[in-house]
């Protein structure tokens, strides 16, 4: 049997990385969300919450991970998010690996990853896929989420690597600054070239 090809979708902050996520997900390729990994690990009852406990006091709650008191312990300071990173990864690292063991019957599997090229998992898949708007579409989407801020919008685009390296890096690049018809057409494209 042959394994998957393994896609790795990666986005900087809003660029519409969950969106063309959905978009392979509705036409039949199977999706692993890092995130909603993350959130369902951290959530109530989750696996995670007795050592971010542990690791961030008082961070923790029957609703799961507070993310405004964790944001607050490690938003600044680098050696807490290392602490934080060396929770949650390998427990994601051990989710990806039972989504891939569960889909070794599909010709192609995403992993939707949005920290890809930071945190080293391009060497781990088949075919980058970056998703991409200009940045002012990109700016708008982000500070309409409620809760940020342009200062929180600059220390996370901070942390990621510049969308145009990301560009340069990937086998291709989904343009989110169009319709959704457009970008569903290029999704579409891209999974008739596989």
């Amino acid at each position: 049997m042959t394994s998957p090809r393994i896609i790795g979708l990666t986005g900087s902050i809003g660029m519409g990385k969950s969106t063309v996520a959905a978009m392979f997900a509705e036409a039949g390729i199977p999706v692993f969300d890092a995130d909603a990994e993350v959130r369902a690990m951290q959530g109530p009852g989750g696996e995670l919450l007795p050592a971010i406990e542990a690791a961030f006091p008082g961070s923790t709650g029957p609703q799961g991970v507070d993310r405004d008191r964790l944001g607050q312990q490690v938003f600044a300071d680098k050696e807490a998010l290392h602490r934080l990173e060396a929770i949650v990864h390998p427990a994601v690292g051990a989710r990806r690996a039972a989504f891939l063991a569960a889909n070794q019957d599909k010709r192609a599997v995403v992993f939707d990853i949005p920290l890809l090229f930071e945190r080293g998992g391009h060497e781990s898949v088949d075919l980058i896929v970056v998703v991409s708007a200009p940045e002012a579409v990109q700016r708008a989407r982000v500070l309409a989420r409620p809760g940020m801020t342009p200062e929180k919008f600059a220390h996370i685009v901070g942390l990621q690597l510049h969308d145009s390296h990301k560009r340069e890096r990937a086998h291709h690049v989904i343009d989110t600054g169009t319709s959704l018809e457009e970008t569903r057409a290029q999704v579409a494209g891209l999974i008739a070239s596989l």
